[in-house]
């Protein structure tokens, strides 16, 4: 299998996380009083699960180009437990159909409500630098 055209290298990769951390994280951590986590872990099993999942539920639906949108979240905060940090996927389905030369398709789509968004991941605590 050939390598995927939006790969990006590692030090890119780093670079990424570190202008987050510099631009970002001490905001977070003074506003919430401590360190919150920033990378998340899903198994390929179950990302491939779900992946399989979407794509069975968009067919029957019949949309042709489903997607998945990453948002960022946070737990509700308990007495016992931080509100941390979280991300979950979300099904995306196209709007319409592309126009001829039209390459963006992120404009084009539109959440998918009747396919139930992923989420339960493992987040690094305390976060594992990239």
């Amino acid at each position: 299998m050939a390598k995927p055209i939006k790969c990006i290298t590692v030090d890119d990769a780093k670079e990424l996380q570190n202008k987050w951390k510099e631009t970002r994280a001490l905001d977070i951590e003074q506003a919430q009083g401590y360190q919150d986590t920033r990378e998340f872990w899903y198994s390929l099993e179950e990302l491939q699960e779900y992946l399989d999942y979407v794509k069975e539920q968009s067919t029957a639906q019949g949309v042709h180009k489903p997607g998945i949108r990453i948002y960022l979240g946070a737990y509700p905060k308990y007495t016992v437990k931080k509100s941390y940090a979280t991300i979950f996927l979300a099904p995306t389905k196209e709007k319409s159909a592309l126009l001829e030369g039209e390459e963006d398709a992120s404009n084009n789509t539109e959440n998918n409500y009747e396919i139930e968004p992923l989420n339960m991941n493992q987040g690094g605590y305390p976060p594992k630098e990239y």
